[in-house]
């Protein structure tokens, strides 16, 4: 395993404060290792976009981290804890070091303002030596590397289509080479053909430039083609991680069990889809021991009264895996 770039370290996150705060995140610790992908998989209301937000410290209020570390390794640099960064070293390093990938590239392009403004207003911003000429041509190179011809520079975000204005915005994220890149569900409103011309550009982009991903989507059939690893949060709390074949193969909790037949195989024989019965746990009434319970087909004794320890199983491949279920008895806690 290569070293790591990002480290999350008991994180949580909370909307509001003092009694009726919402605990939206809690003691999530992931490690992201220079230049993999790390899948985020689970249902909406999870917790994954909260935690991107709030490992980058882009939570609107009433959201606010309530507790743990974010350590991001630069290159030939001491390490450092992003949640303690002023306002001025969090302006340097966003874009700069790490770069998020929204959602909806239509709400966040600017609609008013040409593509070519928006991308060399980033270099302008954190590379003010350059000359307007050479931010220019940075832009039309980068446009060109995510497979959009130089002549759309000085077309709207209107004028492109969904998948161009996706490109657009991973583009944008990568005009400074960051670090880290966090894809917070970018494919979801585009067509499946979009998604997999989309998605294998941005690996063919990863191996290129060497940058690390977080990527998160509920689609879980995704990031088995697409991610190093896969890691699964359910009511705010990490309940599995594992290499992406092998949760694929194995998995050892029954919630990504039930993720992984809620989606057709693409090869082999046909088998009926289950899914997961029931709804995700309300965040302010949280159910008592393991969140996953009352939805469970496995559920046991001491599943509704003891919150599950996340740690590493006792299986062969225990050592680089971690579950949080009473199925699977923990030989070391993380965190």
């Amino acid at each position: 395993m290569s070293e790591p770039v990002l480290e999350i370290k008991n994180l949580n996150v909370d909307y509001g404060l003092g009694d009726q705060a919402v605990h939206a995140v809690r003691d999530v610790n992931l490690t992201l290792h220079r230049g993999e992908v790390l899948g985020l998989a689970g249902e909406s209301g999870s917790g994954k976009s909260t935690l991107a937000y709030g490992l980058t410290r882009l939570l609107a209020p009433p959201g606010v981290v309530t507790g743990g570390e974010v350590i991001y390794h630069p290159e030939n640099a001491e390490a450092y804890d992003i949640l303690g960064l002023s306002d001025k070293q969090l302006q340097a390093f966003r874009w700069a070091e790490t770069a998020i990938v929204f959602q909806g590239a239509m709400n966040s392009l600017n609609p008013v303002h040409k593509i070519s403004t928006q991308l060399t207003d980033v270099l302008a911003a954190h590379e003010p030596q350059m000359s307007p000429h050479s931010r220019n041509a940075r832009a039309r190179e980068m446009l060109k590397l995510v497979g959009i011809s130089p002549d759309r520079m000085d077309a709207y975000p209107h004028q492109l289509s969904g998948g161009m204005r996706q490109r657009v915005m991973i583009g944008m994220a990568l005009i400074l080479q960051p670090q880290v890149v966090i894809m917070d569900e970018p494919t979801t409103a585009l067509d499946v053909v979009m998604q997999r011309q989309i998605l294998g550009q941005l690996i063919e982009l990863r191996e290129r430039l060497g940058f690390s991903v977080i990527f998160i989507t509920h689609d879980l059939s995704l990031l088995v083609e697409f991610s190093n690893r896969i890691a699964i949060m359910y009511g705010g709390r990490i309940v599995e991680e594992a290499q992406a074949t092998a949760l694929y193969r194995d998995s050892l909790h029954p919630y990504s069990a039930g993720l992984l037949n809620s989606f057709p195989a693409l090869r082999g024989p046909r088998r009926e889809l289950s899914g997961i019965p029931g709804s995700p746990p309300d965040l302010k009434g949280m159910p008592t021991g393991c969140s996953f319970h009352p939805r469970c087909p496995k559920v046991f004794d001491p599943c509704a009264d003891n919150i599950p320890v996340l740690g590493n199983p006792s299986t062969p491949d225990g050592s680089t895996r971690t579950v949080a279920c009473w199925l699977h008895p923990v030989k070391q806690p993380v965190g």
